[in-house]
Parts: structure tokens; C-alpha cells; sequence
């Protein structure tokens, strides 16, 4: 594992637990940051989608911290695997809200922060499947497409105060998210990978840890692909 120097530095990784985002925290652990998690199944218990929640912990985590320069939003689920003439309108709105709802909400209560002290790393967690929009999963798919353009909506409304705002878009990892999926959607996936193969967690924790430090100054409402060359564009 490459170091990087996140000496002094603190970070906040939504979704931390297990899977990406366990490898991000560990990795930035790792390089010297310290690391608050935000998550459902953790301590403190952090619910992303909810409003209330995240403000709670943004004010938590200053204390604790004393100050954030890292956000990670990571939190996601894959939702349903359906056509999208049958797909139920509650499953749509539930994915939208964990994966583009929760990255807009600790976004816009994290951000301020950063910008008054000058300096922060924002690193959302999009998907290949925003770019390329992949069959039975509208919502997942969707809800990635606007990360993306979250992204780049930020990155640009902060890109004059020290903030870098990008994000990643890997291809599928053997994470607990297989679970939600069927075996057609799965090798539906890797049919569509290159290399052959699933990105694995610790390769996804190298871009986003590097998008996260210092020596990423000059990218900033940008998209970064980890798909094993099945990014087109």
C-alpha cells in the first residue's frame, strides 16, 4: 500500500463499515488522517438520507475532530433488479434518496466548512453504470448519473475557495451490494469489463485516497474511471 501524507488531516467516510468504504478508511488511516464513519451500522449511528442526521453529525464530528477536510461519500445500495415499466415507484425514490439525496445532503452541510477554512477534498462515489446506464437498474443507474452531475455542479461553485470536489466511477466490486442483485445482473456486468475481472475494493481506495490529498490540487468537478476498461468516454 502506497502512503499518502494525511498527517493532521480529518476525514469523514459515509458507508464506512464494510465493503469501498472500509478499504477507504483504512487506507486513509493508513496514510495518518483521522477517520469519523458515518453509518448505519456503526457508532455513532449516522443515517445519510435523513436531513436531521447528517447536520446532527456534522456537528458531532467538528467537535470531536475539529475540523473536516476530507468528505467521502460513499453510502449506497443497488436497489431493485427490474425493467423500468415494472419498476415500483417506492424503490425509486428509496435508492435516489440513499444514493444521490444523502451525497447532496453531507455536501451541502460539510461544505461550508471547508470553504471557510480554505482548504477541503469532496470525493463522491458515482458508477460506471451513471455514464453508461445499465438494463434493470434504473434507479442505481440514475441515482449515479446525478452524483455525477452533482460533482460537477460543485466543483465548480467551489472551485475558487480550496475545495476539490471530483469523483470516482468504478466498475462492479464483490461487495455485500452482490447481494441485492441477481446472477443475470452480475454477469451481466462483468460481460462488459475488458480486463474480465471485478475492480477490487483496495484498487478504488487508491484513486479516491489520492483524489482526497493535497497532491490532487488542480482537479476539481472531474471524473476519474476505475472500470477495467469498459469506460468509453
Amino acid at each position: 500500500m502506497n502512503q499518502l501524507d494525511f498527517a493532521g488531516r480529518t476525514a469523514i467516510v459515509t458507508g464506512g463499515a464494510q465493503g469501498i468504504g472500509a478499504a477507504i478508511v483504512e487506507r486513509l488511516r493508513a496514510s495518518g488522517a483521522r477517520v469519523q464513519i458515518w453509518d448505519l451500522d456503526g457508532s455513532p449511528r449516522v443515517d445519510v438520507s435523513d436531513a436531521a442526521s447528517v447536520e446532527t453529525a456534522t456537528r458531532n464530528t467538528l467537535k470531536e475532530l475539529g475540523r473536516i477536510d476530507v468528505l467521502v461519500n460513499n453510502a449506497g445500495i443497488a436497489g431493485l433488479n427490474k425493467p423500468t415499466i415494472d419498476y415500483p415507484l417506492e424503490e425509486w425514490e428509496r435508492v435516489l434518496r440513499v444514493n444521490l439525496t444523502s451525497q447532496f445532503l453531507c455536501c451541502r452541510a460539510v461544505a461550508p466548512y471547508m470553504a471557510k477554512a480554505g482548504y477541503g477534498r469532496i470525493v463522491n462515489i458515482a458508477s460506471i453504470a451513471g455514464k453508461e446506464g445499465n438494463p434493470n437498474a434504473v434507479a442505481y443507474s440514475a441515482s449515479k448519473a446525478g452524483v455525477i452531475s452533482l460533482t460537477k455542479s460543485l466543483g465548480k461553485e467551489l472551485a475558487q475557495t480550496g475545495v476539490r470536489v471530483n469523483c470516482v466511477t468504478p466498475a462492479a466490486a464483490k461487495t455485500a451490494i452482490f447481494e441485492q442483485m441477481t446472477e443475470a445482473h452480475i454477469n451481466y456486468m462483468l460481460s462488459k469489463i475488458p480486463m474480465n475481472r471485478f475492480v477490487h475494493v483496495d484498487e478504488i481506495a487508491a484513486l479516491v485516497c489520492w483524489l482526497a490529498s493535497e497532491d490532487c490540487s488542480f482537479s476539481t468537478g472531474a471524473v476519474f474511471d476505475v472500470s477495467g476498461g469498459r469506460a468509453t468516454y
